[in-house]
C-alpha cells in the first residue's frame, strides 16, 4: 500500500529546487505538476475500493504542509484536485464516482473553475447550463481557475435553467473551453489562477452533478477545504523559518554592541528565531488538531455513522476547529514571513534571494477567505451556541 505522506516528502525534494526562480521569473510549474500526476499522489483520498489510499485528513494536511514548504504555488495548484475528490465522494452518484474518482486512481488530476467576479456578493454564480435543442451547453466565464492549466479534468460550477446550482465535470481540452494564464497577483504567482472562458461547451447529462441541496445541508467538505488552506499557510511559514535560520547561520553579521563575534550567538537573533519557531509550530499543531476533528466529521458523514443532531454537532465542531486553525495559521505565516528580515537585515532584501516571496505568498493566499468572519463564527459558537453558516467556506 502506498505511503502517501512519504511520497509527498519525495516529491517535495524534487519540487523545492528552483521554486524561488520560478516565482521570480513567473515560470509555470508544468514539470512539477507532471511529477505529482505520475506519482499517483492524487489518489490519496480516493476510496480504496476505487483504487486510492483513503488517507486521513491529518495525512492530507501533512501532505500539503510538506508540498507548500517546498513550493506553495505547486501546492495551491494541487488543492482543487483534493477538494474535487471530497465533493465527488459526498455529492456525486455512484456511476460518477466510479468514472471520475477511478480516473484519479489512474493518475489523472482535476481542478476547479468556480469563482466569478460578477455579482454583488462573493460566491454568486452566473455561468449557465442551458438546453439548446437536444444539447446541453455551458456558457460563462470564471475569474479564478487555480490549477486548471495543469489539469486533465475540470469541475465547473454553474446554474441550470431553473436557477439550481450544479457542478459540471469536463475534460480540460473540451471544445469551447479557453484557459488563460492571466493571473497577475503579487504572490502565488505560478498557480495558474487565471480566467476560464466557456463558450457553448457541449455537456452530457451524466457530466452534471446536482449541487443545490448541499446549500441547505451541513457537510464536512468546507472544513476539509479550509484545512488545506491552513496547511498551505503553515508550509509557507516553515519555509520562511528555514531561510531565517540558514541566513542567521551563514549570512548575518552581528552588531558591534552585541558583544559577540557571530550572529548565531546574538541574543536578539536567538530570541527572534525562537519566537518565529514557536508561532509557526504552534499553528502547525493547531492545524493537525483540527485535522482530527475534520477526519471524524468526514468519516461520520460519508459512512453514515450518525444522523440528525449528533451529526450536526460533529460537523459544527470540525468547522470551528478549522476556523481556529485558520486564524492561527494566517497570523503565524504573516508574522514569520515579515520578521525574517529582523534576522537578516538589509542584505536579505536583495532581489537575488527573493525572500520576499514568502510574505507575498502568505499575504496573497491568506486573503482567500475573510478572517474576521472566522473570529465571529468562533465567538458566536462559544457565546451563543450558534453554528457557523452552511457553506463550503466553513
Amino acid at each position: 500500500m502506498t505511503d502517501y505522506l512519504a511520497l509527498a516528502h519525495q516529491l517535495a525534494a524534487q519540487i523545492q529546487p528552483g521554486a524561488a526562480d520560478r516565482d521570480a521569473g513567473r515560470i509555470l510549474p508544468y514539470a512539477q505538476l507532471d511529477l505529482i500526476r505520475e506519482s499517483g499522489l492524487g489518489a490519496a483520498r480516493v476510496p480504496t475500493e476505487l483504487g486510492g489510499g483513503d488517507v486521513s485528513q491529518l495525512q492530507v494536511a501533512q501532505i500539503f504542509i510538506t508540498l507548500a514548504k517546498a513550493d506553495p504555488s505547486v501546492a495551491q495548484a494541487l488543492f482543487p484536485h483534493f477538494a474535487t475528490v471530497e465533493h465527488l465522494r459526498l455529492i456525486a452518484n455512484p456511476e460518477q464516482q466510479r468514472e471520475y474518482l477511478g480516473a484519479f486512481a489512474e493518475r489523472q488530476l482535476s481542478s476547479g473553475a468556480i469563482a466569478e467576479r460578477s455579482g454583488t456578493f462573493r460566491g454568486e454564480i452566473h455561468t449557465r447550463l442551458e438546453r439548446r435543442g437536444d444539447q446541453l451547453v455551458l456558457n460563462g466565464s470564471k475569474f479564478y481557475s487555480t490549477g486548471c492549466l495543469f489539469a486533465d479534468l475540470l469541475k465547473i460550477q454553474a446554474v441550470d435553467e431553473a436557477g439550481n446550482a450544479v457542478y459540471v465535470m469536463l475534460p480540460a481540452d473540451a471544445a469551447g473551453i479557453t484557459l488563460l494564464d492571466d493571473w497577475d497577483g503579487m504572490g502565488q504567482r505560478v498557480t495558474a489562477s487565471g480566467s476560464t472562458l466557456l463558450e457553448n461547451v457541449p455537456v452530457r447529462p451524466e457530466q452534471v452533478i446536482p449541487l443545490a441541496q448541499w446549500y441547505q445541508r451541513r457537510n464536512y467538505v468546507g472544513a476539509s477545504a479550509q484545512l488545506i488552506h491552513c496547511a498551505l499557510d503553515v508550509g509557507i511559514g516553515l519555509a520562511a523559518l528555514d531561510d531565517a535560520v540558514a541566513w542567521a547561520r551563514t549570512g548575518s553579521r552581528p552588531v558591534r554592541e552585541s558583544g559577540v563575534d557571530q550572529a548565531r550567538h546574538d541574543p536578539y537573533i536567538l530570541h527572534t528565531l525562537g519566537d518565529l519557531a514557536a508561532r509557526i509550530h504552534g499553528a502547525e499543531a493547531l492545524v493537525e488538531k483540527a485535522a482530527g476533528a475534520v477526519d471524524l466529521a468526514a468519516r461520520t458523514q460519508l459512512q453514515g455513522l450518525a444522523q440528525g443532531e449528533e451529526l450536526e454537532a460533529i460537523l459544527v465542531k470540525s468547522s470551528i476547529a478549522v476556523a481556529e486553525s485558520k486564524i492561527a495559521s494566517t497570523r503565524a505565516a504573516l508574522f514569520v514571513c515579515e520578521r525574517l528580515y529582523e534576522v537578516g537585515g538589509a542584505a536579505t532584501t536583495q532581489s537575488r534571494y527573493n525572500f520576499d516571496r514568502h510574505w507575498r505568498n502568505a499575504r496573497t493566499h491568506t486573503t482567500h477567505d475573510a478572517l474576521a468572519y472566522k473570529y465571529k463564527a468562533i465567538g458566536d459558537y462559544l457565546l451563543n451556541a450558534k453554528a457557523p453558516p452552511i457553506a463550503f467556506t466553513y
